[in-house]
């Protein structure tokens, strides 16, 4: 007898209607009728697909939570009596849904009159495992009845007895529960969805985020180290993985595992994550690798919206955090496919929104397992790289900024969005593959806005993309790629690292003097840098005859007041002060200075650093009224020009620090050093020689000032040089 609707019926006497992908009324015999309204579940009966005693870490809070909603008690519950109690848990595949579901479920178990766990990916499979239930209470008819009966039984024993605790594990289409919490009122459903949406009609939700970094730390110290107590190094190894992997409990369980079972360093792991995110030697089925777990949801969302997949694989190329809509624009037809693309990733969990809802976040460890289990082919004309990497290319490169005419008119706002996108697009370049020619000049771009900023210690990764693409394509000794290792020489240099900066200068000079001569602009340029950056290494006795020879050049090949010819000048100037020659250092600043007001103006930041160098001199020969006002209308000029944190800034702060302190204004001098530390932390790292100079100067002046002492302190004066990469065509 066939019915429609949606909601199943009882009725004592006859039968009830099943739900399914047919609706349609089973008729059950009277005493099976009887027997669901009689038959009494034994305590602490029913159903859990696992045992739930293994390591549970971080989730306490939750589960408190939980309970407090189903059961109408506690602040976090505001249910109404006449409410069906019920609650959906979603998340992202492998945060620990089912796991939390588990422990409650177990946790509970006692007060409840039937705990049943339901698969539920399909209508088919949620009357199949309320099927279950009739199997265990009344066996005997069970095996005489059929599969729709036995779920029609079910369905007549919850509603006749109270109290009992239904979960709906891993639900895909949230209106298949809508029959059974419909009819069901007696007592609590639980459902577990990669799903975010479609529960608004049926249930309150509960999103289960990831793992607190130290209770994630936890986890996986629990699983690794089970018969042993981890070592101080080894927890700060699982805790490098633990961010890693994102927090993610699943992923989390599967290495603990896997390095228990091998015994290998969690380090390594970490190293090889793309290799191992699909070992299944240590899960209970292969199809719950976290990698899997994955695919599956991706095959459900290709199936609805191809776009949405494409987008995904796009940003698994870029940054985790706030990627723009407007960067994805392109990849889409419209603004309303782009969009519903989202949306159906947003539905599933795989991708978070930022709160003014036009960025976009997505799991790190997302990322990873989309790079890596993406075929990567020999690059092709039509497809140079792995599925979405050149759509993340393109969607850069068409999000770039024109090049600005001055540094005040430069998008700074755009391309502080932009730059994290860029750094983790050159990043992820897969090995073997260099980067194409258009992803090569994005790079290059971007590093010379980095350095228009001052900020070339952080265009290190684009300069190696930059250099390998160039050297595999035009060779090794083509113009271009001397200036491109020039340019990779100078962002060593401004990290500090000499080690690697000294060789390559050396190397790039050798060939430039080889290939384009000693008097070749780009050669005089390594030269000049060359020599700083001998005087970084204190080694002046190599920086100032190399000093010499290169400005006696550029004077022959540029002029006496060209901006190539001052710099080296100046810094010339800078290398003879250090040798304690005033005498010399003095006028060769002096006269740089005026040139560079005359030739580039006043607020140049070369004629910035010019003033800033002059200060210092003036200062180190005892001069300090002369140097103090110089710096004191550097620095708000310096601020205005080039930013808060541009290194020259950070410089003239910490030196204008420094003649307070000389001076015993203490006051001035730690508020002033305070900020610069901060910055230059920020932009420059710990261990770089300004930040530990600026490290020390704070450090000696909160000493003097608890001295109550008011005398000279030892300060350490920094000159800025002036350095700028070969622009290659």
């Amino acid at each position: 007898m066939e019915v429609t609707g949606d909601r199943p019926i009882g009725a004592e006497s006859i039968g009830v209607a099943v739900s399914g992908d047919n609706a349609r009324i089973v008729v059950l015999p009277a005493e099976a009728v009887h027997w669901a309204h009689t038959v009494q579940a034994p305590q602490g009966g029913g159903f859990l697909p696992a045992s739930a005693s293994g390591v549970f870490v971080g989730r306490e809070r939750e589960l408190t939570g939980l309970r407090e909603m189903l059961t109408g008690e506690g602040s976090a519950a505001v249910v109404q009596p006449a409410q069906v109690r019920a609650r959906a848990i979603h998340g992202l595949g492998g945060v620990g849904k089912s796991a939390l579901a588990l422990h409650y479920a177990d946790r509970y178990r006692n007060d409840y009159t039937l705990v049943w766990w339901v698969t539920a990916e399909s209508p088919a499979a949620i009357m199949n495992g309320l099927a279950g239930i009739t199997a265990q209470l009344c066996p005997e008819w069970a095996q005489v009845a059929g599969p729709d009966e036995r779920a029609a039984w079910a369905i007549t024993w919850l509603q006749a007895h109270p109290g009992w605790l239904l979960i709906f594990d891993n639900v895909e289409n949230p209106a298949d529960l809508r029959p059974y919490l419909g009819t069901l009122n007696t007592g609590h459903h639980l459902a577990t969805s990669r799903k975010a949406t479609g529960w608004h009609k049926l249930a309150p939700t509960m999103p289960l985020g990831l793992l607190p970094l130290d209770q994630a730390t936890d986890l996986l110290c629990a699983i690794t180290f089970q018969d042993s107590t981890p070592t101080d190094e080894q927890r700060e190894a699982a805790r490098r993985l633990a961010a890693a992997l994102g927090c993610l409990p699943l992923a989390l369980e599967q290495a603990g595992a896997y390095a228990y079972r091998t015994g290998t360093d969690l380090d390594t792991y970490r190293r090889s994550l793309g290799r191992v995110l699909d070992e299944d030697d240590d899960v209970d089925a292969p199809e719950r690798t976290i990698a899997r777990i994955w695919d599956h949801t991706l095959a459900a969302i290709s199936t609805r919206k191809p776009l949405a997949v494409t987008l995904l694989q796009t940003m698994a190329w870029l940054a985790a955090d706030d990627i723009p809509r407007t960067l994805l624009a392109p990849l889409a037809p419209d603004s309303i496919a782009l969009s519903n693309a989202l949306g159906e990733l947003h539905a599933y969990n795989m991708i978070a929104f930022t709160d003014d809802r036009q960025g976009i976040s997505v799991h790190r460890l997302v990322q990873t397992v989309l790079r890596n289990r993406i075929p990567v082919e020999p690059p092709t004309d039509t497809q140079p790289h792995a599925t979405g990497r050149a759509e993340a290319e393109r969607a850069v490169r068409e999000a770039l900024p024109a090049p600005a005419k001055d540094a005040q008119s430069e998008p700074t706002a755009l391309w502080d969005r932009l730059l994290p996108h860029v750094l983790a697009l050159a990043e992820s370049t897969p090995p073997q593959h260099p980067a194409t020619v258009e992803a090569a000049d994005t790079y290059y771009q971007t590093a010379q806005y980095l350095h228009r900023q001052g900020l070339d210690a952080h265009t290190i990764t684009l300069r190696i993309a930059t250099l390998i693409q160039c050297e595999q394509v035009l060779g090794n000794t083509h113009p271009h790629a001397l200036l491109h290792r020039q340019n990779l020489a100078t962002a060593y240099q401004a990290t500090g690292d000499l080690d690697k900066a000294i060789p390559l200068l050396e190397t790039t000079l050798a060939q430039c003097k080889r290939l384009l001569g000693d008097r070749h602009p780009h050669t005089l340029i390594n030269s000049g840098n060359l020599a700083s950056a001998y005087r970084m290494a204190g080694d002046l006795g190599r920086a100032i005859p190399l000093f010499e020879i290169t400005l006696t050049h550029c004077k022959q090949v540029f002029g006496e007041a060209h901006p190539h010819t001052l710099t080296i000048c100046n810094n010339l100037a800078s290398a003879c002060q250090a040798t304690g020659d005033l005498d010399r250092a003095i006028p060769l600043l002096e006269t740089t200075l005026t040139q560079r007001e005359r030739t580039v103006g006043d607020n140049h930041p070369d004629t910035l650093i010019s003033r800033n160098n002059l200060a210092g001199a003036y200062y180190t020969a005892g001069d300090l009224g002369k140097a103090i006002r110089l710096l004191e209308t550097t620095l708000p000029q310096c601020e205005k020009v080039l930013g808060e944190t541009h290194t020259h800034t950070l410089i003239n702060r910490n030196n204008l620090a420094g003649l307070y302190q000389a001076t015993g204004d203490l006051d001035r001098a730690i508020c002033l050093l305070e900020t610069t530390l901060t910055r230059c932390e920020e932009v420059l790292g710990d261990t770089h020689p300004n930040t530990l100079i600026s490290r020390e100067n704070l450090a000696d002046a909160r000493q003097a000032l608890e001295a109550v002492q008011h005398g000279s302190t030892a300060t350490s004066m920094t000159n800025a040089e002036s350095q700028e990469p070969s622009t290659a065509g």
